[in-house]
């Protein structure tokens, strides 16, 4: 017998060992259905929220938030400095009445660094005295009148932005439960969904209203390879499930070439209201800030913003996965955000798209972390008895005119 035929004796004798095998060892991970690869749910990492911690072996305290010790001074950061709590129970017994919340999260942008922005805006801390000090223009330091605390990341899965979804509004709501109000530091602005969809969860559908700073305005139905969520649908699936109103959707800062004209009948169609670069243009930013304050009071009791980082230009923040010229400045941006954090019923605040890693001067990082300060200066301030966004401490500025 050649050797060509005992090779094929051979094969022909393990072929059935072979489908044996197959059948009876191989897991439903390989199997096949048009070439997709389901994910394998007998493997233990596969639930995304066993990633988040065991307590199992925490030593025994009394709840509430907490230093790490003596590593608070050796390298473990915080956000703005702030002590931890890491479930309700420490919201609740340090009567919290802020938790941040980071959101390592930038599958959804088609662009990776933005999973960075939250370690990033912890290390940023000597932006504006992290808090401790008064704010010049208001006269209050948040960090003296809110008991905040840094909450952690939410577990996030590396490959799936759809899988990282429910751990997300999961953290969110348990913090919007205690009472507190929940800031996530993201990520990419597919978090717009869970982070609402959670506030919603709480405080009830319908029953929240969202102004949303951005260059582009997020409500793409589709056209993102069978996906139902990116960084460019969280608008698009909370008006789709009910989770906000159209007419309780409130756009700043659209501009560029997106969304064109289907987009617009859209909004209008759902009765969005929306300021665009053109409208500031042409009215002006003072004129334009007055119709969103407006508009903010015009709606539910609640209140949730969410600020896409590349709603300012890119000479104030380049460092994001999608800069577009022709945005707003600093100067503008944060007095309406400290007017509207003062002059409403807050219940979340979300900061995306931040992206450390084509952050040149550490331009974004800085002017993100001083937005954050300026939402809990407003908190702050309406905590105190103010309520009027557009308040200034006398000291910083009438006592700087001289008498005539």
């Amino acid at each position: 017998m050649t050797s060509t035929k005992k090779l094929f004796v051979l094969l022909c004798a393990l072929i059935p060992i072979w489908i044996v095998i197959g059948q009876d060892f191989t897991p439903s991970i390989f199997d096949r259905n048009n070439g997709s690869i389901p994910l394998n749910s007998n493997d233990p990492t596969y639930d995304v929220w066993s990633q988040l911690r065991d307590p199992a072996n925490d030593p025994d305290r009394e709840p509430g938030p907490f230093y790490p010790g003596r590593l608070r001074n050796s390298g473990v950061q915080t956000f703005f400095g702030l002590p931890i709590a890491i479930n309700p129970e420490d919201l609740t017994a340090g009567d919290v009445d802020v938790a941040i919340l980071g959101a390592p999260l930038d599958m959804g942008v088609g662009m990776r660094g933005a999973a960075f922005g939250p370690d990033a805006i912890r290390e940023s801390l000597g932006v504006g005295g992290g808090g401790g000090l008064p704010h010049m223009h208001t006269g209050v330091s948040w960090k003296r009148e809110l008991k905040a605390v840094d909450y952690g990341n939410s577990p996030i899965d590396r490959f799936s932005v759809e899988r990282s979804m429910p751990p997300v509004r999961e953290l969110v709501r348990e913090i919007a439960s205690t009472g507190a109000i929940p800031i996530v530091i993201g990520g990419d602005h597919s978090l717009e969904y869970p982070d609402v969809a959670g506030v919603a969860d709480i405080y009830g559908k319908e029953n929240v209203g969202v102004i949303h700073f951005d260059a582009h305005y997020d409500a793409a139905s589709e056209g993102y390879s069978g996906h139902l969520i990116s960084h460019a649908q969280p608008v698009f699936r909370l008006i789709e499930e009910g989770h906000v109103l159209g007419q309780n959707y409130i756009q700043v800062g659209l501009r560029g070439y997106w969304p064109g004209e289907e987009g617009f009948e859209w909004m209008r169609e759902n009765n969005f209201r929306y300021h665009t670069m053109v409208e500031i243009e042409r009215d002006g930013w003072d004129v334009v800030t007055e119709r969103i304050l407006a508009e903010a009071n015009d709606g539910p009791e609640h209140l949730y913003i969410s600020l896409d980082i590349d709603v300012l230009d890119p000479a104030y923040a380049a460092g994001t996965g999608t800069p577009e010229p022709g945005g707003l400045t600093t100067r503008e941006l944060y007095p309406l955000i400290r007017g509207l954090c003062t002059e409403n019923n807050l219940v979340g605040f979300e900061l995306v798209e931040v992206n450390p890693l084509v952050d040149p001067g550490y331009t974004t990082v800085m002017n993100a972390n001083r937005a954050v300060q300026e939402c809990l200066t407003g908190i702050a301030m309406r905590k105190t008895g103010i309520t009027d966004g557009a308040y200034l401490n006398p000291l910083t500025v009438e006592d700087a005119v001289p008498d005539p």
